[in-house]
């Protein structure tokens, strides 16, 4: 087992809530951006070919730990552990992206009203040369919402940027009418699968 004694972690994501959800386990990171850097590393996320959806979360949450830690050392930063993860929602078999705009987003929610879809996020960790990747799989149903609602949740801005064009921790919690496998998962980083890498790593949890 890799030597993590300072019990710190880089966190290569941007996401204000993978960070909330690593404070509520209580664990010690420092956040790590890939693009916002001179020395700018980014992942590729253009799917492949024929590639299914799960091995492509998997594939892009190890590349993203991969690049960070590169990154780490390219900085010439301490030595710590590099989290990251991917997050996609799955719709008959299709990745079902973040909206280009709003209309995008009307679209996007108008296909996932009144039916079930997957949320997939594969969360992975790197350190020296050794890299683990964990994967939450979620199913939510969504009730069958009216286009007027759909309009006045995607003009209160909160389907921005976000992967199937809401966010279950917002006001589209209303929409939730059943969640099987993990909230923290569908938000976009699985607590209990992240516990698991953490602790393969040597750092403590809670």
């Amino acid at each position: 087992m890799a030597n993590n004694p300072h019990q710190t972690i880089y966190l290569a994501s941007a996401s204000p809530r993978r960070r909330e959800l690593l404070k509520q386990i209580g664990v010690r990171f420092e956040v790590l951006l890939l693009r916002n850097h001179p020395s700018r590393m980014d992942v590729d996320e253009t799917p492949h070919g024929d590639e299914n959806p799960r091995d492509y979360v998997l594939r892009l949450a190890r590349a993203k730990a991969e690049v960070g830690s590169m990154a780490s050392r390219a900085r010439h930063l301490p030595a710590y552990p590099v989290l990251a993860a991917d997050t996609s929602v799955i719709l008959d078999g299709q990745i079902i992206g973040k909206p280009a705009d709003r209309v995008d987003a009307e679209s996007l929610l108008a296909r996932l009203a009144g039916r079930s879809h997957e949320v997939l996020t594969a969360v992975a960790m790197s350190f020296e040369e050794r890299v683990e990747v964990e994967l939450s799989v979620s199913t939510v149903e969504f009730m069958p919402i009216d286009a007027r609602r759909i309009r006045q949740y995607v003009a209160s801005g909160e389907s921005h940027d976000k992967a199937g064009a809401y966010a279950i921790q917002g006001r589209a919690a209303a929409f939730v009418s059943r969640l099987e496998g993990s909230y923290s998962g569908v938000m976009g980083l699985p607590l209990f699968e992240t516990t698991q890498l953490l602790q393969k790593f040597g750092i403590e949890v809670l």
